[in-house]
């Protein structure tokens, strides 16, 4: 009878530790989420930055071609 109680006993335990695990592995993922939108979000403004400043390295080259030094 003893051995059982302390069979019953541990499993109530590891059900109650893995229940305070699940609930605090959701704000995690919130967590997680949030900051991969974040971090989602610079880099596609630091990418657009470098884009515009692509587009008018061109567009200037293209309006101002370079002089010939003959």
């Amino acid at each position: 009878m003893k051995a059982f109680l302390v069979g019953l006993i541990f499993l109530v335990g590891i059900i109650v530790l893995a229940g305070i695990g699940i609930l605090l592995f959701y704000p995690f993922l919130i967590l997680a989420a949030l900051s991969l939108r974040i971090l989602a979000g610079i880099l596609i403004v630091v990418f657009f930055i470098w884009l515009l400043g692509k587009v008018i390295i061109f567009a200037w080259k293209k309006l101002n071609p370079p002089k010939d030094k003959t």
